[in-house]
């Protein structure tokens, strides 16, 4: 298991962010509830500024080379969760497998819900962003993103799309559900990028 949670390192010397408070707990958050949705039924696209679009049903997506890392999980609401043992497919495990084009330089994760959030591409393109399926070791919980969510150790976690389902390759930047609605679009917890 790779351990990341010294990521903070990257920006400045406490592991706990300015304003937030360290919890056991991971308080269930969304825009709207939980979705349903079926194995049979769920599939993961990736499109947009790629070679090659890719759909993965959920046997497929997990027969994906996988990772398991110890992150750090911080919300923007002003909570912070240490050591969450998260397991999936990394990032640039899939911008490979699609191959990205040459004018590609943003990324839009797209959830079950109807959810967006947005980043730069590189953002992304890092070993710890993870499509995470597994929670400490069990399948990730329905009201915590499952079957798959995106995890983003150095982000707030509204940038972490909860019951994910695609991902789109952008040529120009584009804003997500909160980002349109004055949420940061950088979203660095150590400098407290809550609001846009």
């Amino acid at each position: 298991m790779d351990d990341v949670t010294d990521i903070y390192r990257e920006y400045g010397d406490a592991r706990l962010p300015p304003g937030q408070r360290e919890t056991d707990d991971v308080p269930v958050l969304s825009k709207s509830g939980t979705p349903s949705w079926t194995p049979e039924t769920w599939s993961f696209d990736v499109w947009g500024a790629v070679d090659d679009e890719c759909t993965f049903d959920i046997d497929e997506f997990r027969a994906l080379p996988s990772t398991t890392q110890r992150q750090d999980f911080h919300c923007v609401t002003g909570w912070s969760t240490f050591d969450c043992e998260f397991t999936g497919v990394s990032f640039p495990t899939i911008a490979a497998r699609a191959g990205l084009s040459d004018d590609a330089v943003h990324v839009m994760f797209h959830a079950l819900d109807g959810y967006t959030t947005d980043l730069p591409l590189s953002e992304c393109l890092r070993d710890e962003v993870l499509f995470a399926y597994e929670l400490d070791g069990e399948p990730l919980p329905e009201p915590h993103g499952g079957p798959l969510r995106v995890v983003t150790p150095h982000k707030y976690a509204y940038k972490g799309a909860k019951w994910v389902d695609g991902v789109e390759f952008l040529t120009e930047t584009e804003r997500g559900y909160w980002e349109r609605r004055g949420y940061s679009a950088s979203a660095n917890p150590w400098e407290e990028e809550r609001y846009g």
